[in-house]
């Protein structure tokens, strides 16, 4: 009898059958566990199914993982559409002693990061037209370097514009699990990051407002 193509297709989407029973659940905890505290990055559930033996259910074991660290030092936390283990937020305070800051990002590269971060995806026109002033070239590439915003979809309007959007490096730095769970208004104005900017210059241009020293990505204060 010849598969139909709906029974062909409900075929390829059925698990392939395994010659071995699979680990039982507790100890494809284990296995996710060692695989999440020995990776630097998080990892997604395409990597732990590739390194877990053929049969096993990371996803399953994630849910029990998470319920197990739940009120512990450690976490399982969600990073867009990876996973890690990561220090509770409430014990961060520990690791201040631990943590050196050399430079913090200039004010054209905090309010371009915010753009990104609030509208993606968005273009350097749309960047620009909400700052009010150009967008300097290096600015975005020194976020894109340090892997924060990355490039995303073109835009399907005349010129085709490419558009940027945050990464999941971005995520995973300020604790996020996605872009929604980024503050709200009230919540960056009582945390004093929004403030009134002064008006730019004639010109328009980020040089034209502040000294080549302060246009660039780093401030060196």
């Amino acid at each position: 009898m010849t598969d139909t193509p709906a029974t062909a297709a409900a075929n390829d989407d059925a698990p392939e059958e395994s010659l071995f029973e699979a680990p039982p659940m507790g100890e494809q905890e284990r296995m996710v566990e060692a695989i999440l505290f020995a990776s630097a990055e998080p990892v997604t559930l395409r990597d732990l199914a590739g390194r877990m033996p053929h049969g096993c259910d990371p996803a399953e074991a994630l849910v029990h993982l998470r319920k197990r660290y739940d009120g512990r030092g450690v976490t399982l936390t969600r990073v867009g559409d990876a996973w890690a283990l990561r220090t509770a937020a409430d014990l961060g305070f520990l690791m201040q002693k631990e943590t050196v800051e050399t430079r913090k990002l200039s004010r054209a590269a905090v309010e371009t990061l915010a753009i990104v971060a609030y509208h993606q995806p968005v273009t350097r026109a749309e960047i620009e037209e909400i700052r009010g002033v150009s967008v300097s070239r290096g600015t975005i590439d020194q976020l894109i370097e340090l892997e924060w915003i990355r490039f995303g979809r073109r835009r399907m309007t005349p010129g085709r514009p490419v558009t940027f959007v945050v990464t999941q490096n971005f995520l995973d730095h300020f604790g996020l699990e996605s872009a929604r769970d980024l503050p709200g208004l009230k919540e960056l104005r009582s945390a004093g990051l929004l403030e009134s900017r002064p008006a730019p210059l004639p010109g328009g241009e980020e040089g034209d407002a502040e000294d080549d020293s302060q246009s660039e990505m780093f401030d060196e204060s």
